[in-house]
């Protein structure tokens, strides 16, 4: 495929759906949108003002002024670290959770996927996580992927998991979370 084609498709699909999330009547902007919805599911490795910059890939001034109207709504709300008391962790509260799920995935969306059969729909989900995989790696980005994908992840002998990289036990729903630190296993892909 053409690279410009596929490049004005991508950015198409893109720009329809911030337009989506601009006609939602949730107040925010789309960055505001993006910012709640990484932190809605990453893990807490992730949830800090630098994991929201690397995410978006936005400058902090950007990402701080986000937050902040995030905060002033009470979508997010600050805790330090329990160990270390100049990391600040950004967790989405009962309304910020309201929020998205009235905002993501928009409607349309859903309503476009559910008109594909279920194995095309299978495929495009596995194309478009390989381009993004390839991308990522071209670039030297991180993969913020699910913990469960990670060549960090750890299966203990008692059926719990472990991070390799930190030596913290996870628990099952810290495993399907995304993370900053994530590293996919050597020729492993992308499947989330």
């Amino acid at each position: 495929m053409n690279a410009t084609a596929l490049y004005n498709l991508l950015e198409r699909l893109a720009s329809h759906l911030r337009s989506q999330a601009r006609r939602g009547d949730t107040g925010l902007q789309p960055v505001q949108i993006d910012a709640l919805h990484y932190l809605s599911r990453c893990n807490r490795y992730s949830n800090t003002p630098l994991g929201v910059t690397d995410f978006l890939g936005l400058t902090k001034g950007t990402v701080s002024q986000s937050l902040k109207v995030l905060e002033s709504r009470g979508l997010i709300e600050k805790r330090a670290d329990a160990h270390d008391k100049r990391v600040v962790h950004l967790l989405v509260t009962p309304a910020g959770r309201e929020l998205l799920d009235g905002a993501i995935p928009p409607v349309e969306l859903e309503q476009a996927m559910s008109a594909l059969a279920a194995p095309l729909q299978q495929q495009l989900l596995g194309d478009l996580s390989t381009l993004l995989l390839a991308l990522q790696r071209t670039n030297g980005m991180k993969s913020f992927a699910q913990c469960k994908s990670c060549r960090f992840n750890r299966r203990l002998e008692d059926g719990r998991f472990a991070c390799g990289l930190t030596g913290e036990p996870l628990s099952e729903e810290e495993v399907e979370l995304i993370c900053r630190e994530h590293q996919y296993p050597e020729g492993a892909g992308s499947s989330s």
